[in-house]
């Protein structure tokens, strides 16, 4: 299903476009013609362009939160809703069996693929999460590559959702080459891995949190197929 872009990973384009923009001018060193102000370390008093942060009310200032509307700078072939609960959660390989995961967990995933860029933006909002972020892989919030019931090793790590309320958030994007810290047979479980994969088998995909105290996952959902 192609999708605009919303909201939700404006915020984390700077990674994404750092790596590009580097490699052309750097804008940062233009020196303007004198006379235009563009050259002006802050803007003159009374413009409001120096505030720390933007008028109460305007929403400027609040975690960002994904929008049902709005044109994208990065076109998505496909996006996905996926909220993630204990129920779903089972331990072992050979004969699964449902722990019944962290009671009270709950997140929504909330993904934008781009195939062509080999890019997948994410805004991931956990609540109920309890004891410590736990996982062999280099952070504890990940896609699996598994059936329904089964497991299977991450292929995408994600940041773990951070956050002093009740409410832990997680907004990005990540572009391959993707990795996500575990080595299995001496290679990263993330290569070789493509965004288009999910885009194409939705359902051989899942996507979990794990904690200290469930550490085989606190809340886990299949992608919609």
């Amino acid at each position: 299903m192609k999708a605009s872009f919303t909201l939700c990973a404006l915020v984390a384009l700077q990674h994404v476009s750092a790596t590009a923009l580097s490699k052309r001018q750097d804008f940062t060193k233009i020196q303007y013609p004198p006379g235009t102000e563009a050259n002006l370390p802050q803007y003159p008093p009374g413009t409001g362009a120096n505030l720390p942060q933007y008028p109460p009310g305007t929403r400027q200032n609040h975690p960002l939160v994904c929008s049902d509307t709005g044109n994208s700078i990065i076109p998505f072939i496909s996006t996905f809703h996926v909220l993630v609960t204990p129920d779903q959660v089972v331990n072992g390989s050979t004969n699964p069996t449902f722990t019944g995961g962290l009671p009270g967990a709950q997140a929504t995933y909330d993904f934008g693929i781009n195939a062509d860029l080999d890019l997948i933006c994410y805004n991931i909002k956990l609540t109920g999460f309890r004891g410590e972020y736990q996982s062999p892989a280099k952070t504890a919030t990940h896609v699996h590559k598994g059936a329904k019931g089964k497991n299977g090793p991450p292929r995408l790590a994600f940041p773990n959702p951070m956050g002093t309320g009740k409410i832990r958030v997680s907004v990005g994007c990540l572009q391959s080459p993707f990795t996500t810290g575990l080595i299995v047979n001496g290679q990263d479980t993330g290569t070789g891995f493509k965004a288009r994969q999910i885009q194409d088998n939705p359902s051989g995909f899942f996507a979990d949190v794990h904690s200290s105290l469930a550490v085989p996952g606190a809340a886990r959902r299949q992608f919609p197929g």
